[in-house]
């Protein structure tokens, strides 16, 4: 009987990765804004809708905060209520490093090391109410704004602006931002 051959790690790996890419790969790149300031985005931003990764699955009352530490890095804190308006807090902490400083628009979050997941604020408002970050994976995104709702017309607009991102806005969820923490 033959031992069956096993790939060299390496590429075993590569192989697991290429069938997890992206079924819109052949997309452009998503859109970035043209420079963020860094100062002005700090603080906090309220998630109106997303494509939410597997933590923010059910999210009630979820909000991110974000630091500038003096070495360039971005603190970040997000938390929510689980299940419910009223269900256990939950509290994410990660850290953002700024891969592309010359728009700071582009960001590795680091939640294990040494993973960085990708970051990239595509739309800004002018002043620094509303945000839309997207992935270039095109499977996660979020609608945020500075305060815990926006205009039905708001929405539909950046929720226009998404779909033109290349993502699939049937997949997009309003996340209830029903009670003060």
């Amino acid at each position: 009987m033959r031992t069956p051959r096993l790939l060299p790690l390496p590429l075993a790996l590569a192989a697991v990765l290429a069938g997890c890419a992206s079924t819109r790969e052949n997309l452009p790149p998503v859109a970035l804004v043209p420079h963020v300031d860094l100062q002005r985005y700090m603080g906090d931003w309220y998630v109106i809708a997303n494509i939410p990764t597997f933590i923010e699955k059910d999210a009630h009352n979820a909000k991110e905060n974000y630091r500038l530490d003096a070495d360039g890095t971005v603190p970040t804190v997000f938390t929510f209520n689980a299940g419910a308006a009223d269900g256990p807090v939950r509290k994410y902490e990660s850290r953002a490093f700024i891969l592309d400083t010359s728009t700071n628009a582009v960001w590795g979050e680091q939640y294990i090391w040494p993973i960085k997941a990708d970051y990239r604020i595509s739309y800004l408002s002018p002043g620094y109410t509303e945000t839309v970050v997207t992935r270039e994976k095109r499977d996660n995104v979020w609608i945020m704004a500075r305060t815990p709702t926006i205009p039905e017309a708001d929405l539909a607009r950046l929720t226009d602006f998404v779909g033109s991102q290349g993502y699939d806005i049937a997949k997009l969820q309003r996340v209830p931002q029903d009670a003060p923490r």
